[in-house]
């Protein structure tokens, strides 16, 4: 693992990273336009990941998002729902959009701290379900041992078992503990397989942090250099409103261009941050959601 992480030149660690994400952040409130918060809301994962969550809970944030653009016509609808495997199924029976991605976490998720074999069949069981894209925790514990040859294999088998779903790879930038130890899971998650590479499962302290999805997308920017494959973004974590977002959307436009600005190659994993959304585009409060 070591010469292949040796192949992508992280030079930039060390420049003074904070202070040039800084600036951008500072200066992301030019894109707050009303265009640019559209977009930011067509972005999300609606997510609702606690423990309290319920066939009700879920079926009824299913049917809102269902009928969404009855109540807000000129607006764009969310990307995707984002939920536990248990509830994936209720999510497909509910829900009636073509297009819009049904993410369920996997792998032992929030900690990553069980047998692979189950990891690996709680994710096809997932899929199973109806799921077509897959949230993963990286194996921190592993990371920090070193055996980056561990948590390289285990994405790469769980993505083999997933097929041609999508595969976000959650790297837990908080509890790494530099922006190299950032860049190395960037680097790893991405040649393993990830298709995403996502910030934090939202349930530790910092959750996503700027600094971190400045250095994530300097390596997904270097890895489509080399490789000619893009890899999506996910900021999730703490992002609750419109200034949180329009920092991570500026980081993305900015390192990565306007080609990552689509659901595609860049979402928002968010619980509270859509009806703060629509409550700036209106000028009002709402609380759809």
């Amino acid at each position: 693992m070591k010469e292949l992480l040796e192949k992508y030149n992280a030079d930039f660690l060390n420049e003074d990273i904070e202070q040039k994400v800084a600036v951008i952040a500072n200066n992301s409130h030019q894109y707050a336009s009303t265009e640019n918060l559209k977009k930011i809301f067509s972005l999300m994962d609606l997510t609702s990941l606690n423990t309290e969550d319920n066939i009700d809970k879920i079926a009824s944030m299913a049917t809102k998002v269902n009928e969404f653009s009855n109540h807000f016509s000129e607006m764009p609808n969310v990307a995707a729902i984002c939920v536990f495997p248990s509830m994936v199924s209720c999510v497909k029976e509910n829900i009636n959009i073509d297009k819009l991605g049904l993410a369920s976490v996997g792998g032992g998720f929030p900690s990553s701290q069980t047998f692979l074999d189950i990891k690996v069949d709680e994710c096809k069981q997932a899929i199973q379900a109806g799921a077509t894209e897959i949230d993963i925790v990286l194996s921190v514990g592993k990371f920090f041992d070193g055996d980056l040859e561990y948590c390289f294999k285990e994405i790469k088998d769980i993505k083999s078992a997933i097929g041609e779903n999508h595969l976000k790879v959650i790297l837990e930038s908080g509890a790494l503990k530099s922006h190299q130890q950032v860049w190395e899971a960037s680097i790893l998650s991405m040649e393993a397989g990830a298709d995403f590479i996502k910030t934090s499962t939202g349930k530790q302290n910092p959750a996503a942090t700027v600094d971190a999805v400045y250095v994530m997308t300097k390596a997904i920017k270097m890895f489509h250099e080399k490789t000619g494959k893009k890899v999506g973004i996910k900021p999730a974590g703490g992002i609750a409103n419109k200034e949180d977002a329009l920092a991570y959307f500026a980081i993305v436009k900015e390192n990565l261009g306007d080609e990552w600005l689509n659901p595609e190659l860049f979402r928002i994993g968010a619980s509270r941050l859509a009806n703060n959304l629509l409550s700036d585009i209106y000028q009002k409060e709402i609380q759809y959601f």
